[in-house]
């Protein structure tokens, strides 16, 4: 990549591609490192941002942008009112949710109620793609199927369960 690559250009055109280039490029980091939750100064010095080979690195302001960018998108959502944390969605809650979905009809498992926890880390769903799924997304993802009338989610001594229909 040239010098123009790690600074953002001034091009109203030129600039959106390389947005969306950027974009795109931090969404499939994330999806590849299966990432959720990030703070700023990590994806800054992240090798999406950073490259310790040539010394060369997105500045924070630039890396402001991109970010600011991704939530327009839908792909970000701010964790503080500082902006220093974020959760990343590179899926979307509906579609975590209609993966959820599909695993529960595909498995019989519709009026069957279970925890967040063995949701994203059980043993049943090892091999799905939802298995590691944080917490944050994993009831976006709920909350997104309760809309549609697929699931109820619940507490129950101070944690949460889910009930599929």
């Amino acid at each position: 990549m040239g010098t123009g690559a790690w600074q953002l250009q001034p091009n109203a055109d030129t600039r959106q591609k390389q947005l969306t280039a950027w974009c795109s490029l931090v969404l499939s980091y994330c999806r590849y490192n299966k990432l959720y939750t990030l703070n700023v100064m990590e994806i800054q010095e992240s090798p999406v941002f950073s490259n310790k080979k040539i010394q060369r690195k997105l500045s924070m302001e630039s890396v402001q942008v991109v970010l600011e960018e991704l939530k327009k998108k839908g792909n970000l959502e701010w964790l503080d009112k500082n902006k220093t944390s974020f959760l990343i969605m590179w899926r979307r809650p509906e579609e975590w949710g209609k993966l959820l979905y599909q695993w529960v009809t595909k498995n019989g498992l519709t009026n069957s109620v279970f925890t967040l926890y063995e949701l994203s880390n059980g043993d049943d769903t090892e091999k799905e793609e939802f298995h590691g799924l944080e917490e944050a997304m994993l009831l976006r993802a709920l909350q997104a199927l309760q809309m549609e009338h697929k699931a109820e989610i619940f507490t129950l001594n101070d944690s949460k369960g889910v009930k599929f229909f």
